[in-house]
C-alpha cells in the first residue's frame, strides 16, 4: 500500500493497482502492536538502526539513508497522524489505535487514485517479450502491467514461492522468527506473569546472547530479551527442532558482583533467612526458587551459609541453565526469516537484478528485524523506494 501510494503520487499518469487476495486491506497493520500499531522506532541514525536486523542489516544501510524513521514520522504527521515515542523507543500513533494508521493509508491511496481489487490474488506471472508482465488472477481474469511489485509479507512454501523461483530468483531457507521459548522447570513453574527488568539470555554453546526485560509465561519464557535472542538464532534453532539450553543471568550482574552481594548479605543480614532476603532486586518468589535450586534449606540464616552453597547460588543467579523444548509465536508478531536472496536485489530501487521491471519489498525478502517497529520500518523504506522507482 505504501509503495502504491508513493508510485501514484510521484506519477499521477500511472495506473496503479493493488491486488489483495483477502477480503480486507491492511489486516496485519490492524492487529499489530496489540491493536495500537508500532509504526516505527525512534532510532534516527541508519548505522545504529541496521543493528536491529539479524538478516539484511548491510543491505538496508543505503536505503535507510534515503528513507528512515524520521521520514516515516514526517510522512504520517503531514497527513494528520502524529506519533508518540514510548520509553523503549517504540513509536505509536497518539490515538493508540492501529485504525488511525489504516485510515491514513486507505485515504491516501484513495486520494492518489490507487485502484484496489479485493478478493483477487495473483496466481501466476510471466515476463513478456516486449517487456512488462502478464498476470493470471484468482478470479479467472488476466492483467498486463509494465512494473510488478511483490510485497506479500513472509513467505511459506507454496505457489507464490514457486512463482518467484520461476523468475530465476533464489529463496533462502525459511524459518519463523520472534518466538517465545517453551520451558518446563521447577525454578519457574507457576511463576507466570513475573518479570525482571534487565536479564541477559544466551544459548549455551553459541555466541547468541541478548539483554532486556524478560517475562515468565504459562509455557516458559518471553519478553524482549527472549524475542531478540530468537530472532538472531531463528535458523539455528529451527535446525535443532527448538531443543537447546538457554542460560539466564537474571539481572545482568557479573559473577563477581553477585558474590560480593552475597558476602555483604552474610554480614548485614546474618540472622535473617536467606530465602527471605532477596538480593539484586529480584522478585521474592523467583529468589526463593533460586535459593531452593542452590540447595539452601528454607530456614537457613545468612550467617550459616557455606561457601559451596554461596557458589551454587551465584550460579543460579548468573548462569541459570533451563531446557528449551519448543516455541510459540509471539502474539500476532509472526515474522519470517529467509526469503528472496538479497544478492539478487538492487537496493536503490528494490528491483530485481534478474528481471527488469520486477520489484520486491517487505518481508518477502530475506530481511527481518527484532521486535519494536523495525519490521514495519523496513517495509515502509522498501515500499517507498520501490514506489518511486516504478513511477519513473
Amino acid at each position: 500500500m505504501f509503495a502504491a501510494i508513493t508510485c501514484a503520487e510521484a506519477n499521477p499518469h500511472r495506473r496503479v493497482i493493488v491486488l489483495e487476495k483477502g477480503a480486507s486491506l491492511l489486516a496485519k497493520v490492524r492487529i499489530s502492536g496489540g491493536g495500537r500499531c508500532n509504526v516505527t522506532h525512534a532510532c534516527f541514525d541508519p548505522k545504529q538502526l541496521v543493528k536491529n536486523y539479524p538478516r539484511g542489516s548491510r543491505e538496508l544501510l543505503g536505503p535507510f539513508h534515503r528513507w528512515q524513521p524520521r521520514d516515516t514520522v514526517a510522512w504520517f504527521e503531514s497527513r494528520g497522524v502524529p506519533l508518540k515515542t514510548e520509553e523503549d523507543g517504540r513509536m505509536f500513533p497518539v490515538t493508540d489505535s492501529s485504525q488511525t494508521i489504516v485510515d491514513c493509508l486507505l485515504n491516501s491511496a484513495k486520494r492518489a487514485g490507487v485502484e484496489v481489487r479485493l478478493g483477487v490474488g495473483l496466481v501466476a506471472a510471466r515476463s513478456t517479450i516486449s517487456g512488462g508482465f502478464e498476470l493470471d488472477l484468482s478470479d479467472g481474469s488476466s492483467l498486463a502491467c509494465s512494473r510488478l511489485l511483490i510485497a506479500a509479507g513472509g513467505l511459506k512454501p507454496g505457489p507464490l514461492v514457486e512463482m518467484i523461483k520461476s523468475f530465476g530468483h533464489t529463496i533462502t531457507p525459511l524459518a519463523p522468527s520472534l518466538f517465545t521459548f517453551h520451558v518446563r522447570d521447577p525454578r519457574i513453574e507457576g511463576l507466570m506473569g513475573l518479570s525482571v527488568p534487565q536479564a541477559e539470555a544466551s544459548i549455551l554453546g553459541t555466541k547468541f546472547a541478548h539483554q532486556g526485560p524478560l517475562l515468565i509465561t504459562h509455557w516458559g519464557l518471553s519478553g524482549p530479551a527472549i524475542l531478540k535472542l530468537s530472532a538472531w538464532a531463528a535458523c539455528w534453532a529451527q535446525e535443532r527442532d527448538y531443543r537447546f539450553t538457554v542460560r539466564l543471568n537474571w539481572n545482568g550482574t557479573s559473577e563477581q558482583d553477585a558474590r560480593a552481594a552475597i558476602e555483604s548479605a552474610r554480614k548485614n543480614f546474618a540472622s535473617r533467612q536467606v530465602r527471605k532476603a532477596s538480593l539484586l532486586e529480584l522478585p521474592t518468589r523467583l529468589w526463593e526458587r533460586l535459593v531452593s535450586a542452590a540447595g539452601i534449606p528454607d530456614l537457613m540464616p545468612w550467617s550459616q551459609l557455606r561457601r559451596e552453597q554461596a557458589s551454587a547460588l551465584v550460579t543460579q543467579l548468573t548462569a541459570c541453565d533451563l531446557p528449551v523444548t519448543g516455541k510459540s509465536m509471539f502474539k500476532e508478531e509472526f515474522v519470517t526469516s529467509g526469503g528472496v536472496a538479497l544478492t539478487e536485489i538492487d537496493f536503490k530501487t528494490m528491483g530485481s537484478r534478474l528481471v527488469p521491471g520486477l520489484h520486491f519489498a517487505g518481508e518477502v525478502l530475506d530481511i527481518d528485524g527484532v521486535t519494536g517497529g523495525f519490521n514495519f520500518q523496513a517495509a515502509w523504506t522498501g515500499g517507498r523506494l520501490a514506489g518511486l522507482a516504478m513511477a519513473e
